[in-house]
């Protein structure tokens, strides 16, 4: 072959590679963004499911209940911060938390806070406790830097808090912004029920998580 043809042969090939390479890159590009965007929708149910809740009247309370399982919950009229993401959850992804948290605790009992001197799980009230909560997203979703950068949050993200007088909280991060637009806003059930505030950044945060089965 003449050194001309042969040189052009090969730069058609080295052209071809190429040419395959980008539109593989171009391919996994697209994957990764459509299952983001997938992913963003799913928490964006959430953070919206978590807004709904604001329309119901709830006591706060969190005693001790005998509740069914799975698909347990206390009555719709009571609950606790705890109780505002389960039933976000339960609403907007079809997750049963009780059932979720039971099943992991189950298989990993020791790995979750030794804090009420149980010996086994209780499916009655092991998910309505922020440690147990913290543990099982760790365990089943992404932990993220517990920053006081509010661009760090996105809506359904959750957040947990330490409050005076060292009780655990937890809240979800919603798409609406403070009246300044520097912070997103949260939903959470601090005693009068749940409400949007603007409170992201009001007590230390000792959590920051993630948690979509599908992502």
């Amino acid at each position: 072959m003449h050194r001309p043809l042969r040189e052009a042969g090969l730069n058609l090939m080295m052209n071809s590679r190429i040419v395959l390479v980008a539109a593989w890159l171009l391919a996994g590009s697209a994957v990764l963004a459509n299952a983001q965007e997938a992913n963003d929708s799913s928490l964006r149910k959430l953070a919206q499911a978590a807004i709904d809740r604001t329309s119901h009247g709830v006591t706060y309370d969190g005693s001790y209940r005998r509740i069914d399982y799975p698909g347990g919950d206390v009555p719709d009229d009571v609950g606790v911060c705890t109780d505002l993401v389960i039933r976000a959850y339960r609403a907007a992804l079809g997750i049963d938390l009780q059932r979720a948290v039971h099943e992991d605790m189950t298989r990993a009992f020791e790995a979750y806070p030794p804090i009420w001197g149980l010996s086994r799980p209780d499916p009655n009230i092991d998910h309505r406790r922020v440690p147990n909560l913290q543990t099982f997203f760790a365990r089943n979703g992404k932990t993220l830097a517990g920053s006081n950068d509010p661009s760090a949050y996105r809506p359904g993200d959750l957040v947990t808090w330490m409050l005076p007088g060292n009780l655990p909280h937890i809240g979800i991060v919603v798409h609406q912004r403070s009246t300044d637009g520097q912070r997103p806003l949260i939903v959470h059930n601090i005693g009068a029920g749940p409400k949007v505030e603007d409170r992201l950044l009001d007590f230390p945060i000792t959590g920051h998580y993630r948690f979509d089965p599908e992502q």
